[in-house]
């Protein structure tokens, strides 16, 4: 499959589930999560799933316990709405791209304070 293909197809899983997430889940574990990226392998089979989650560290392995139990939910909605040869398996990792960008933050102002 293209790189094009594949980006527009990681796009448009984004924002199935970012959608999902915001609208469709009532577990009570998920708090505020955004999905933040997708890559899916070239064969379709398995989309590795970034979510940005706000709160503590129990909190957030929390929301992924939720969403990993929301599993066969999640991977219908994909289905059902984008038309694949398959549906990818999905699999949520966090994402600690802000928390690192935060820290940087910090440590830049530091370091120019100083």
């Amino acid at each position: 499959m293209s790189g094009a293909r594949m980006r527009r197809v990681d796009q448009a899983m984004r924002q199935v589930l970012g959608d999902a997430l915001a609208h469709e889940l009532k577990d009570p574990r998920i708090g505020f999560v955004t999905v933040t990226d997708v890559k899916t392998s070239p064969d379709l089979r398995h989309a590795r799933v970034y979510v940005s989650v706000l709160g503590t560290d129990p909190e957030q392995e929390a929301t992924l316990e939720g969403l990993r139990s929301a599993h066969g939910f999640l991977q219908t909605r994909v289905a059902s709405e984008l038309r694949l040869k398959r549906t990818p398996e999905l699999a949520f990792e966090l994402d600690h791209t802000a928390e690192r960008a935060a820290r940087l933050e910090r440590l830049i102002e530091e370091a120019g304070g100083a």
